[in-house]
């Protein structure tokens, strides 16, 4: 139902709504923004995601926050300075750097509360470049996605303890649940990408870009002895210069037939149960790997670079194992161990992986976390 006019408003803003953790985010607060009885908007350029978003009782607003000139900024915190005032917005929440800016010059002008959701890493490559990005600082409330990210905004911005908020990014428990994925999901996507019954496979979910590391499995895969098949889930469009070269690589180390490339799936959950190892080889650090906690919900075995987010979701040796970032011979190695063990051995690995997600890592957890943010500001 929708919530009446007099609730609270609270407005999240981002770039727009195409895909991607940070739109999941979005759709996922704005859902527990409406079942707690407030008014749920959303600013941004537009996307595929609009209509899922609606559906849940949110309202959409169409604003180009997707540009980054200064004019474009002022521009739109005019635009988001009439919308808190007529919608009677209390809570302003952005979730990007450019409308962060424009959102809190909206939150001056009107008095309206400030969130943020800190949720990369931000390079400081060029010079103002940490000016630009401490607009996701300055927050009356500032929400880090994980601990180590809450570290790096207290050392780079000096945000205390009294703004900053640790909550974790969460995995739908209604999905990415192996009891609720019939048989006949994952028999279509084993025909679409012609995996062989009985065949050990290795996935790397992810965009494929450099940073992600499937460079890395690609290596690992040359020296793992065995017919196991590695399967690169993920856009591969964005980037066709480093897709070319994966290709390459493949075809020069001989690997034709146990590396593939397979493109995005729908269907994650039928996807990972897939696979025997779900990989995470990212060489620069997460900010938490939602794909981790995703594999470990639906009972499979993790192999995680150990830098970043994965650090506190994979306890090595119990829900998983870590090796050194861009190591492919340890990676390789991590492979082997894992494949070799007992099927009885891995499904027990498996359990446990889902047991400390289910236990700290879900959606509920970090929508109950999110609107505990919100009423301390209320």
């Amino acid at each position: 139902m929708t919530p009446p006019a007099a609730a609270p408003a609270i407005l999240q803003v981002l770039p727009a709504l195409v895909s991607g953790g940070v739109e999941r985010g979005t759709l996922e607060i704005a859902e527990a923004i409406v079942a707690a009885g407030f008014r749920a908007l959303v600013a941004s350029a537009g996307g595929p995601l609009v209509e899922p978003l609606e559906a849940l009782g949110a309202r959409h607003v169409r604003l180009p926050l997707a540009e980054r000139s200064p004019l474009a900024l002022w521009r739109n915190a005019r635009a988001l300075e009439r919308m808190v005032r007529e919608e009677g917005v209390t809570i302003l929440h952005a979730r990007s750097r450019a409308p962060a800016w424009s959102a809190l010059l909206a939150a001056r002008r009107t008095g309206a509360r400030f969130v943020t959701t800190y949720h990369g890493t931000y390079n400081e490559g060029f010079p103002g470049k940490r000016l630009y990005n401490s607009v996701m600082a300055r927050g009356d409330r500032v929400i880090a996605i994980s601990r180590f990210i809450a570290a790096l905004v207290a050392e780079r911005h000096g945000v205390g303890e009294d703004r900053l908020r640790v909550i974790p990014r969460g995995v739908d428990e209604r999905a990415f649940d192996p009891a609720a994925v019939a048989p006949e999901r994952v028999a279509a996507l084993r025909a679409a990408w012609a995996v062989p019954e009985g065949r050990p496979v290795v996935m790397l979910p992810g965009r494929v870009t450099r940073w992600k590391g499937q460079g890395v499995l690609v290596e690992a895969m040359a020296r793992l002895p065995g017919d196991a098949l590695a399967l690169l889930v993920g856009d591969a469009e964005a980037r066709p210069a480093f897709r070319d070269e994966l290709v390459a690589r493949i075809a020069a180390l001989g690997l034709g037939g146990r590396v593939r490339l397979v493109g995005h799936a729908r269907d994650m959950p039928a996807a990972l149960l897939l696979a025997d190892v779900v990989v995470h080889a990212s060489t620069d650090a997460e900010a938490f790997g939602r794909t981790v906690i995703e594999a470990q919900a639906m009972g499979r075995c993790v192999i995680a670079s150990d830098l970043g987010g994965p650090t506190e979701t994979v306890q090595d040796g119990v829900t998983g194992w870590r090796v050194p970032p861009g190591d492919a011979a340890a990676l390789a190695a991590a492979i082997g161990r894992v494949l070799a063990m007992p099927a009885a051995e891995r499904a027990a690995a498996g359990a446990r992986a889902r047991a400390a997600v289910l236990a700290g890592y879900t959606t509920a957890r970090m929508q109950a976390a999110t609107l505990a943010v919100y009423r301390e500001l209320l």
